[in-house]
């Protein structure tokens, strides 16, 4: 584990406005609701009054605060996001997107990426080459190679703006970080990393996080691993990136992002600093042997575990069923399919929790699911993703969408992970995936 004083870190963003709730101050400025409201949380809501800073031009608390946050990670540079790892990944696209200078940016992606990827790419108008897993593999997952990045840059006509990767994914599967980056290093390209269920990683006994790792740019959904409210981000960037992009990061971040970005939201991020100084090792001495006990009780139980995730557990089994069970004991999952049941830890979790899941499963009644026997899923392009979003649309029963080119993905989320992307062509191998993940409907190009 990264080395910690242990010494309370400085919350400047959290502090003030707590100064500013306990000044019983007049507010005749944004929000509407002036401090009162039945949340109680609305005392601490503000915007940007004086010495309150600016997210996107910082020069006071904000920069403070994700100075800290840099400095826990590891990172040249780190940034706040009160939109989730949304904003940071379009965020990524634009600034790789940016150095090329000829012609449509390429990406290298692989094929599970989130949907924020794909409107990315829209977005700056990006053409995108998909890496697919060498062998079966569910929609969450795309096990990269190094020797397969490895031969498909050398076969490449032209360098990628960037290669772009989920690790770990929805499954709890990690990529092989370190060597996929050097990989890019050989090829100069850049290693861009969602990382969104994964910023617990830095603070394991030894860190797995992908800045550790060498990845060149990378996105952590704070929120989902870490006590952080819902929205809560960061991007990180490597040194040879900030010397890159810091003069254009924070107006890039803001150019997709509200200009009311919530300090509610920016208070839990400047908190959470402290946390990750002060307390984080020792809830994970607590909880990870914790976790490795569950684990063995749950094998011992008949159920097969999936992924090497730490903090996750994904069990192999009909999910759907074993989710609607767990909530009639008050145990609830992060998501379920016919497939898998994926369930969520974080440092924060409580032990005694574990110990409930294990009761509430108990002997493996339901059996391990076959794979499902679905055919190689390798649809055709028809035109770049930017023209498929932006072209009249209709929706459609999946059924009806054979032949026809996708406009708007069709996926729930989670995992918004897209069966078809825009600008594809529905075949028969397609419609079989759409059928399999429960989607009745498909937007496509009138």
């Amino acid at each position: 584990m990264p080395e910690r004083t242990g010494v309370k870190m400085n919350t400047p963003i959290f502090d003030f406005v707590s100064r500013y709730a306990d000044g019983d101050p007049a507010r005749l400025h944004m929000p509407g609701h002036k401090g009162r409201g039945p949340l109680g949380a609305e005392r601490f809501d503000i915007t940007e009054i004086p010495g309150a800073d600016d997210l996107y031009h910082p020069n006071g608390i904000i920069a403070e605060s994700e100075g800290s946050a840099a400095q826990l990670f590891g990172a040249a540079c780190t940034l706040y996001s009160t939109e989730g790892a949304s904003q940071c990944i379009r965020a990524m696209i634009h600034l790789a997107a940016s150095r090329v200078r000829d012609g449509n940016p390429l990406f290298f992606a692989a094929r599970n990426a989130h949907k924020a990827f794909l409107y990315a790419a829209a977005l700056v108008d990006a053409e995108i080459e998909w890496l697919w897993p060498e062998g079966p593999a569910d929609l969450c997952s795309c096990p990269i190679t190094p020797a397969q990045l490895e031969q498909v840059l050398t076969q490449a006509k032209r360098t990628p703006a960037a290669v772009y990767v989920t690790s770990p994914d929805y499954l709890g599967h990690l990529l092989p970080i370190k060597e996929l980056a050097d990989v890019c290093r050989r090829h100069n390209t850049l290693l861009l990393v969602d990382n969104a269920h994964g910023a617990y990683l830095r603070f394991l006994p030894r860190s797995l996080h992908p800045m550790d790792m060498g990845a060149d740019l990378c996105c952590d959904s704070a929120h989902k691993t870490l006590p952080v409210l819902t929205g809560g981000a960061y991007l990180h960037m490597s040194a040879s990136c900030a010397n890159l992009f810091a003069p254009s990061v924070k107006e890039v971040m803001a150019l997709y992002g509200s200009t009311s970005p919530s300090y509610l939201t920016l208070a839990s991020l400047d908190l959470c600093n402290d946390y990750l100084e002060t307390k984080i090792s020792a809830d994970l001495a607590n909880l990870l042997p914790a976790v490795e006990r569950a684990k063995a009780d749950l094998i011992a139980n008949g159920w097969q575990l999936v992924g090497d995730e730490p903090l996750k557990l994904i069990l192999r089994c009909p999910g759907t069923q074993v989710a609607d069970a767990l909530a009639k004991q008050n145990v609830f999952c992060e998501y379920a399919d016919g497939e898998h049941l994926v369930l969520m830890l974080s440092p924060a979790t409580d032990p005694g929790d574990l110990a409930r899941l294990i009761s509430a499963l108990g002997e493996n009644r339901w059996g391990v699911p076959a794979r499902a026997q679905l055919p190689m899923l390798c649809p055709k392009q028809a035109m770049f993703p930017r023209q498929a979003i932006f072209a009249p649309q209709e929706q459609i029963p999946v059924e009806q969408a054979v032949g026809r080119v996708c406009a708007a993905p069709t996926v729930s989320c989670p995992p918004a992970v897209p069966v078809v992307v825009s600008g594809e062509v529905v075949d028969e191998a397609a419609l079989q995936w759409l059928t399999h993940y429960g989607m009745e409907t498909i937007c496509v190009i009138k």
